[in-house]
């Protein structure tokens, strides 16, 4: 563009705000004093005695866990060591996600006990061959950044499935990984697993393949096993998601600003303790941050506030400089349908328009108990026009197109200019599974409803011919760390109500 005047500016792409700076500030300040007049309760006495040498102040001491308060100046000092950018790779080193302010990058979400069958529509408990064929269109998929499993392994012993769930997805996909893991061993196995991948630890070191997803527990809790893997991610360079999910009214305030700040609160000692134990470990917070439905009791995936409440925390990162694990692309539907395209449309268009880094849940039902193919698929097509719409509107000597009116001119068309051929593809968004036809048209091509384009997709995808993505003895090396996880654990048997 030409500038022809001062202090022009310009607006490059929608943006959408919840809180303002001052409001940023109070929740955070306000954060700092629940962790150090509050405290949280840790149970893990290695993780207790780490915040206490870096400073804390420990109260309530009981055989299992003890009080934890952290005075701010702690908190000041992790925030100058926490690095502000998250890099995780692909195991082939061509997907790559750099996870810093305003990047984003869509993914599925992890660990649902149930799926609709692709093919008999049915709900019914998730497999191996599930995850795979999830990742596999997580690989198919422009629009997915990164892969959670979409399911739980359930045909295999209760302390192993991650180690399946994670090879189930190397076979499937060479984007980054998310990986959630049963305990430490499941860590320990997981990442043997991607050092075999890539090659040894020294190539893990030039660009971890997966990042750790850890939950602590609301309100105010960091269990023994969540601890123990946010000390291990630490000290092996494992980039960790850290990411409460308080539900408003339940465990948290119903006040959604109530919700943040205890949510920050339990954020921060986790900022903390991995900075204590190593400074400079990568760790991204956020999570799923939503309300209690009053009448269902349930969990809400797809409400407003959930929404309100992942745009809030997204401004309350970028301001802290710290990448954001957001969520959208999910649905309290019980199947894929009207209900389940709104709510995911809404959610991923705030969270994109937010600007937050790793929006994970992309095919979530049911509050997160089930995984849909068909929302997984339909959800990339409106990550791909959310998108064109981050684009915005470029303002230029050539966009406001003058001189192209002026040939025109009155009564004129332009499908044949010039102009038009040059920049149609670029500004005007073309969909794939939308249907635009005139009703003839979509009557001569079937008559089909977008749910039914989305169904006959997913089936080509799953069905398609492939070359795997792990030769042979790849896979057989990878497999041996499962089934010598599942020797350690022979006799075990799946606990269903694990899940539910």
């Amino acid at each position: 563009m030409q500038v022809k005047r001062s202090n022009y500016q310009v607006n490059a792409t929608p943006l959408f705000e919840v809180l303002s700076e001052e409001e940023i500030e109070a929740i955070y300040f306000s954060a700092l004093r629940v962790l150090y007049e509050t405290g949280v309760r840790v149970y893990d006495k290695e993780g207790v005695d780490l915040a206490h040498a870096g400073g804390a102040i420990v109260e309530d001491v009981k055989d299992d866990s003890a009080l934890v308060k952290m005075p701010s100046y702690m908190v000041d000092r992790a925030r100058s060591t926490l690095p502000r950018k998250v890099t995780v790779v692909g195991p082939d080193r061509k997907n790559r996600m750099e996870l810093y302010k305003n990047q984003i990058y869509f993914g599925c979400g992890s660990d649902t006990p149930f799926t609709i069958d692709p093919y008999t529509g049915e709900r019914r408990r998730a497999t191996y061959n599930d995850v795979k064929n999830f990742a596999r269109l997580a690989e198919a998929m422009p629009n997915i950044d990164f892969h959670m499993s979409l399911g739980i392994v359930q045909d295999t012993a209760v302390g192993t499935y991650d180690r399946w769930q994670y090879l189930a997805m190397l076979e499937g996909t060479n984007k980054p990984i998310n990986v959630t893991a049963v305990d430490l061993e499941g860590v320990r196995d997981q990442l043997e697993m991607a050092t075999i991948r890539v090659g040894g630890k020294e190539e893990w070191k030039k660009g971890p393949i997966f990042s750790l997803y850890i939950e602590p527990v609301s309100p105010l809790s960091h269990s023994e096993e969540v601890v123990q893997k946010l000390l291990f991610a630490s000290d092996n360079d494992i980039p960790f998601v850290y990411t409460p999910c308080p539900l408003a009214g339940a465990t948290a305030p119903t006040t959604l600003a109530g919700t943040a700040v205890q949510a920050l609160t339990e954020s921060l000692f986790g900022i903390v303790l991995s900075q204590l134990r190593k400074p400079g470990a990568q760790l991204i917070i956020g999570g799923l941050m939503s309300n209690m439905d009053m009448l269902t009791t349930v969990y809400c995936y797809g409400s407003p506030e959930m929404a309100l409440l992942s745009a809030a925390y997204t401004q309350i990162t970028k301001w802290l400089g710290v990448p954001m694990y957001e969520t959208a692309g999910c649905s309290d539907a019980k199947l894929f349908d009207e209900q389940a395209s709104m709510e995911a449309a809404i959610n991923i268009a705030t969270a994109a328009l937010t600007g937050g880094n790793m929006i994970h849940d992309v095919g979530y039902l049911e509050q997160g108990l089930t995984s849909s193919m068909e929302l997984m698929v339909a959800s990339d097509e409106i990550i791909d026009m959310v998108k064109r719409i981050l684009r915005g509107i470029p303002v230029t000597d050539v966009t406001m197109a003058l001189d192209v009116i002026n040939d025109v001119g009155p009564g004129g068309h332009f499908l044949e200019h010039d102009h038009t051929y040059r920049h149609f593809r670029e500004e005007i968004w073309r969909p794939k599974l939308i249907d635009r036809k005139n009703w003839e048209d979509w009557q001569e091509a079937g008559a089909k409803r977008h749910g039914q384009r989305v169904h006959e997709r997913v089936i080509e995808i799953i069905e398609a011919d492939e070359e795997p993505l792990l030769d042979e003895a790849m896979y057989k090396e990878l497999r041996r760390v499962c089934e010598l996880a599942d020797a350690r654990h022979k006799g075990e048997e799946l606990d269903m109500a694990m899940f539910v």
